[in-house]
């Protein structure tokens, strides 16, 4: 007899915490749920136009930038700046009417250069994107001055697909921000005009193969 009650007591025991439990789930999943349509309903309601630089950004650019003569969207976007970089710019310092006085100056100042750009047949030279006359910029072939900074310009009038996808965002690389004003690296951020071609490496990370 004494066996029979203490099991009905285990029994109520067992019955008062699950209904407790389905309680307090029911209680949890009605407050989610309200919180869920709440903030749905304050979306829906929104009417104020989003404003891309109120988005936190996760670090700023603080490098140089150009605006881009291209658009992305309809809208303009920047790129960053190449002449900065350049150590020996500006060309026109050597490049003059000023006789050459240094011996094998062309090599002390150049001699870092490999160029191997182009087809097998065809190589570049020089001029072939350097203007011949005002050597402080680049040159296509109708003959148009290109700032260094735009160098994309010039690289665009061969590699047409790939500036396309640059512009796109599906070539190249967006610097820093997820969110805000656009900024890209130029051709010339991660390509070696000279020999842009990239050497040919194993992955960072290799997996044996199983066979």
């Amino acid at each position: 007899m004494t066996t029979k009650n203490g099991g009905g007591a285990g029994m109520q025991l067992f019955l008062t915490g699950l209904i407790l439990l389905v309680g307090i789930t029911t209680l949890f999943w009605g407050r989610a749920r309200a919180s869920e349509s709440s903030f749905l309903d304050e979306v829906k309601k929104s009417t104020a136009r989003f404003d891309n630089r109120s988005v936190p950004l996760v670090k700023e650019v603080t490098e140089d930038t150009v605006l881009s003569h291209e658009k992305y969207q309809g809208g303009s976007f920047r790129v960053l700046a190449r002449k900065k970089n350049i150590e020996r710019y500006q060309c026109s310092n050597c490049h003059n009417d000023k006789p050459v006085t240094v011996n094998r100056g062309a090599e002390l100042t150049h001699g870092d250069i490999v160029l191997n750009h182009g087809s097998a047949e065809r190589g570049l030279v020089c001029i072939d994107c350097h203007s011949p006359e005002q050597r402080d910029y680049l040159e296509d072939k109708k003959g148009r001055k290109i700032d260094f900074d735009h160098s994309y310009d010039l690289c665009g009038q061969c590699h047409f697909r790939q500036k396309r996808d640059w512009i796109g965002g599906a070539h190249g690389k967006r610097v820093v921000n997820w969110a805000g004003d656009r900024v890209v690296y130029n051709c010339t951020t991660c390509h070696d005009p000279h020999s842009p071609r990239f050497e040919k490496r194993f992955p960072a990370t290799y997996s044996v193969p199983l066979d």
